[in-house]
Formats: structure tokens, C-alpha cells, sequence
């Protein structure tokens, strides 16, 4: 496999919380999902400011950013049964990604930190 995006970002811990208050930010950001699995969790910033990064640093991985092309909720970040950070995507944006890539397939790798004041998202995309 060969990588085709690498992507970071991080997040102010602090400027999500302001944001989070904002009923119209987290429909335009998060998805129904993952607004539904943050009401499981007492410490909903980190929850949220984690999802953020990732949600940016899958963007700038792409190598275009948000853009009308790709939007936040376009990009999902859940964990798996074993708590390890996922990304799923919607089939246009899949389907977009392949042509831009020139790719039949490719595949996701995503790390999520957080502590006090920050949180951090790494994203691979690699060309399966």
C-alpha cells in the first residue's frame, strides 16, 4: 500500500466549548450519530473537539480541504467494538475521493489524542 494523504490537525479544547453550546454548529458539524453517542458522555468537549480534528485532518489529508466537495458531515468518526477511532465516509464522497486519487480503493488510518487543553487528530489515507 502506498499513502496518498497525511493529514493533522489540532483543536483548542476550549474554543469547542464555546462552540458546542451552539445547537446550529453541531448540526452542521456532527452527524445525528455521533450527536447521539456524545449524550452517553459526561466530557462531551473532548468528545467533540477529538471528531473535529479528525474531521480536519481527514480534509487536509485529501489534499482539498472542506470544500463544496467534501463538508463535515460527510465524515463520521466513530470507534469500533475494540474503542479503536474510525472514519466513514458516505458513498459520494467515496466515490469522489477514488476520482480525484485516480484510485479504485483506499483506506483510512486514524489516531486520536486529547489531554486538558487539546486535542489531536492524525489521518493516513492509503491507496489499497
Amino acid at each position: 500500500m502506498s499513502i496518498i494523504g497525511i493529514g493533522v490537525d489540532i483543536v483548542n479544547n476550549n474554543r469547542l466549548k464555546k462552540l458546542v453550546k451552539n445547537k446550529n454548529f453541531l448540526s452542521r458539524i456532527f452527524t445525528n450519530k455521533e450527536q447521539i453517542l456524545s449524550n452517553r458522555l459526561k466530557n462531551k468537549i473532548n468528545f467533540y473537539s477529538k471528531r473535529f480534528a479528525a474531521k480536519e485532518a481527514f480534509s487536509k489529508a485529501t489534499g482539498f480541504g472542506i470544500s463544496k466537495n467534501l463538508n463535515f458531515k460527510d465524515i463520521e468518526i466513530e470507534n469500533n467494538k475494540k474503542g479503536k477511532p474510525i472514519i466513514n465516509l458516505n458513498k459520494t464522497t467515496i466515490l469522489y475521493l477514488k476520482k480525484k486519487f485516480k484510485v479504485n480503493s483506499f483506506k483510512t488510518k486514524l489516531s486520536l489524542s486529547d489531554e486538558k487543553n487539546y486535542s489531536i487528530a492524525y489521518v493516513i489515507i492509503e491507496k489499497k
